[in-house]
């Protein structure tokens, strides 16, 4: 698979205390489309029972993008909730996000990870990810 690095200036993080959950609250539910109105007690929810990948600015601290995974650490993961900020976008930031949260759950040996997206599927492929081969085979319970 492809090695992707992040942009000089930019780190990854996964420690939950480093977190702007008022600005990741505020980019899903005022900016994306999948997230939409979600209140601040479920987005905070949401953070507690998942594995958190924060971006930050170096020289300023600031968190500019986020990426949630929903995981068994042992067989299966969901990427979701995966934001870069709108001044830091351009810069190749979500590919380079994503290509982490990929190497980052790499030591876990996972069967699977999946995702949906409506309009990103070429940030995701640059990293290695495919349409299922199989759709038919998967089920949905819950929204479309």
């Amino acid at each position: 698979m492809t090695s992707i690095q992040l942009p000089a200036g930019y780190t990854v993080s996964t420690d939950p205390a480093r977190l702007d959950r008022p600005a990741v609250h505020r980019w899903l539910s005022e900016d994306s489309y999948w997230a939409l109105g979600r209140p601040r007690e479920k987005q905070d929810r949401a953070i507690d029972h998942s594995l958190n990948f924060g971006l930050y600015e170096d020289a300023s601290g600031a968190q500019v993008g986020y990426a949630r995974v929903v995981t068994d650490h042992a067989t299966f993961a969901w990427l979701c909730d995966v934001y870069i900020a709108p001044e830091a976008r351009g810069r190749g930031l979500g590919t380079a996000l994503a290509a982490a949260v990929r190497d980052g759950l790499a030591e876990l040996g996972l069967r699977r990870l999946l995702l949906a997206t409506r309009d990103a599927h070429e940030v995701y492929a640059k990293v290695g990810f495919a349409p299922l081969a199989l759709p038919e085979k998967w089920m949905l319970l819950g929204e479309q």
